[in-house]
């Protein structure tokens, strides 16, 4: 008799059930209805309780209209905020990802450099990753004990400047202070991730170059940069989308206001603390917003990968050959 053969591949299908029941519920399911929201005036009314505390509930009304796309040509009107909460928040994004991606880089490529030869490298990697493994409301609100009126930077600014004005109550001082603690919370990941991705490159390579009389800038320029390609994209589409979503850091430096005001724009709101300012008063709007944060973050994350994959390097080197 034949030997019933056992199928191992159902297996695999069904330890891949919890990821997909987990995915629709929290994750497609809220998606969808996000994009349904959008297209409808919904509000929510939670009615008002005075006198402090109470054990006393409050039913919620619901208003729900379709509108069509009413709240995407309100998002993108002449007075509407969003453009300015978007440049918000790519520019207090960039302010802390220039300098994060170039810090690390360079600390990686000391770590991974076996002529320098440093010494404690796992202490100076666990200090540098530390700050990762704390909260950024934390950290956020240290920084703003530190900077806010009596505080320790205070004093130090004013004695520097001569200026009594908190730096939270200027333009850049804010997004500078944003960007910094942005870079501080992440810049030990990206370190290590940069390092995982130089240390898989082939050391031949290296001793090639240095054979051909290759410095330490060519080598890194011409064999390092190209080799850790993929993964610098990686570093930038979630650091973008990550960027696009800050909340937390700005809205405790700015006591969920987005201030300083210049010509009626708060400077330091971002695009979610938009949404988190709609979230009862028209919900609709608020997953108008989520959407366009979701569209722009799918494009640019597309380009970025284009235009950093091998493909498209490859398409350039065959039309260099036909040229030639």
């Amino acid at each position: 008799m034949k030997k019933k053969s056992i199928s191992y591949a159902k297996w695999g299908y069904i330890f891949l059930i919890p990821f997909f029941v987990v995915y629709i519920v929290f994750s497609l399911y809220p998606l969808i209805q996000t994009f349904y929201n959008s297209f409808h005036e919904y509000i929510i009314d939670r009615g008002s309780i005075g006198g402090g505390w109470t054990t006393e509930a409050v039913a919620a009304e619901e208003q729900i209209k379709f509108i069509g796309i009413d709240n995407y040509k309100e998002i993108f009107s002449a007075d509407g905020t969003l453009v300015h909460s978007f440049i918000n928040t790519i520019v207090i994004w960039l302010v802390g990802f220039i300098p994060q991606i170039a810090v690390s880089l360079l600390l990686a490529t000391w770590f991974t450099d076996l002529r320098l030869k440093i010494k404690a490298q796992g202490f100076f990697k666990t200090v540098i990753y530390l700050p990762n493994v704390i909260m950024a409301s934390a950290i956020a609100f240290m920084f703003y004990t530190l900077f806010n009126q009596g505080g320790a930077m205070y004093d130090l600014v004013c004695r520097i400047t001569g200026n009594e004005d908190t730096l939270l109550n200027s333009v850049w001082g804010t997004r500078g202070i944003i960007g910094f603690i942005n870079f501080l919370l992440w810049y030990g990941n990206t370190t290590i991730l940069l390092m995982a991705a130089i240390m898989g490159v082939d050391t031949s390579l290296y001793e090639s170059a240095q054979i051909d009389g290759a410095n330490p800038t060519q080598t890194f320029w011409k064999i390092t940069i190209p080799l850790i390609k993929p993964l610098l994209s990686y570093v930038l589409v979630t650091s973008m989308i990550g960027g696009l979503q800050m909340y937390d850091v700005p809205a405790l430096l700015t006591n969920d206001e987005g201030n300083p005001i210049v010509n009626g724009v708060r400077t330091a709101r971002t695009l979610v603390m938009e949404i988190q300012t709609r979230k009862d008063s028209n919900v609709g709007l608020a997953s108008a917003i989520c959407v366009v944060i979701f569209i722009v973050s799918a494009v640019l994350g597309f380009a970025i990968n284009f235009l950093g994959s091998d493909k498209r390097d490859g398409k350039k080197k065959k039309k260099k050959a036909k040229r030639g």
